[in-house]
């Protein structure tokens, strides 16, 4: 941020007001070994008490800031003053329902956090850079037609992640499994996991323990075209940095089909035309600019990166807020905020046939 082009240190002359607060760091202080709600609140309580005493708040009470969370929306959205409930209330704050909160996923059904993606192992350095790992991408030959990487969630009844893994097994010939499990994972190395992704057609992006995974720009990375289980994944989250045209870049299995075994994973993805195929990975190599954060140390020329989206997506949702405002309008009041991940995503809060994926359950209460 401190290197963007179009920085000022003039208020007057912002089109938004970035506000530098680790919140992520703030809470992962006291996530799991801390039950005192008042201790991890007391860093939201108190930026969003310096915020509102600042002139610059009052030009637009806050429309126009904007902050990055660096940790999944669930982390800042303890919606109880219960001392056992799960994070922050950062996101509850009646200031921050103001702001743009930048996340790697977003609430589905709130409309003050934009989701922007997972950090990947590739920070290019120049065009250059960019552009010969795409060549490289598209000239690897793909032995496997698809894989997965990941752990099963035997903890979480709406997982899908067992059968996923089953299915995989019972298709050695066609589907590679790597299986994060032991003190010994490989998950967490960078060449296994792109071994993997760059040997495979497609890459199945099942839900963990939230709708998101670090592993579908990993995947977009390595040119393998993303699968997924849910919208909630990827369609309605990444709207600033992958297309709204979800089929032209990957492919969508029904959860409740998996889990009820009406479906073979392998079937569905052999039945793909292969010319259909080819046009699918060129587009995900496509869309690798858009989902990699390039060396801070430089700066991309002619290629904008996931960071260049991110800010121009804050600008042009701030833009929109600006002139609400001067027409006396507020357009978070024409619809329910319930249905924020179809309104940001299609403009349109009619009858969608997703909706049914984004009914609450008690795994997203809040």
């Amino acid at each position: 941020m401190k290197q963007y082009e179009c920085l000022t240190n003039d208020s007057s002359e912002a089109s938004a007001v970035f506000v530098p607060y680790y919140s992520g760091f703030d809470i992962a202080r006291y996530l799991w070994d801390d039950l005192n709600t008042t201790k991890r609140d007391a860093g939201s309580v108190e930026v969003t008490k310096f915020l509102k005493e600042k002139p610059e708040w009052k030009t637009m009470w806050g429309r126009d800031h904007f902050m990055i969370a660096g940790r999944i929306t669930w982390d800042f959205r303890r919606g109880v003053e219960e001392d056992a409930s799960w994070g922050s209330k950062l996101m509850w704050l009646p200031e921050t329902k103001n702001m743009t909160i930048l996340t790697i996923e977003s609430s589905p059904w709130h409309m003050n956090d934009f989701a922007i993606p997972y950090p990947t192992y590739f920070h290019p350095s120049s065009d250059n850079d960019v552009v010969q790992w795409q060549n490289r991408m598209r000239r690897l030959r793909r032995r496997m037609l698809f894989s997965f990487a990941g752990a099963p969630r035997p903890q979480i009844d709406e997982s899908i992640r067992g059968e996923i893994m089953e299915q995989c097994s019972a298709s050695r010939r066609k589907c590679r499994l790597l299986e994060c499990k032991d003190t010994n994972n490989k998950c967490n190395k960078a060449v296994p996991v792109m071994k993997l992704f760059q040997s495979s057609v497609f890459c199945l992006q099942p839900s963990g323990d939230s709708f998101t995974r670090r592993s579908t720009f990993d995947s977009i990375l390595a040119g393998c075209i993303p699968v997924f289980f849910t919208p909630a994944s990827a369609y309605v989250q990444y709207i600033w940095h992958l297309p709204k045209n979800y089929t032209s870049y990957s492919v969508l299995i029904p959860e409740d089909d998996v889990k009820e075994k009406k479906v073979s994973i392998e079937n569905v993805l052999s039945k793909i035309p292969r010319q259909q195929v080819a046009a699918m990975r060129e587009e995900v190599i496509k869309l690798i600019p858009n989902v990699v954060y390039a060396d801070p140390r430089s700066r991309l020329e002619t290629v904008e990166d996931a960071f260049d989206l991110a800010v121009k997506g804050v600008l042009e949702r701030v833009d929109v807020m600006r002139k609400e405002m001067r027409q006396g309008k507020n357009s978070s009041m024409v619809f329910d905020e319930e249905y924020s991940w179809k309104y940001f995503t299609f403009g349109t809060i009619e009858k969608h046939e997703w909706d049914h994926f984004f009914l609450r359950t008690s795994k997203w209460k809040n």
